[in-house]
């Protein structure tokens, strides 16, 4: 299991070794989405996720 920490409010969130890069994870604490970014070594970067906006057709 990896750690990793909320960007929005700091909170420890655990990660699951088999995790792959573009997987959404979410901070159990505030609800944030994040993507995984990259791995390697036992460590895990994260970004904040991109909301999909819907499109209307617009």
């Amino acid at each position: 299991m990896m750690e990793s920490k909320c960007l929005e409010c700091d909170a420890k969130m655990k990660i699951n070794d088999d995790a792959i890069v573009g997987e959404i994870i979410s901070c159990p604490d505030c609800g944030a989405d994040y993507e995984v970014a990259s791995l390697g070594n036992g460590t895990v970067t994260i970004k904040v996720a991109e909301s999909v906006k819907e499109d209307w057709g617009e």
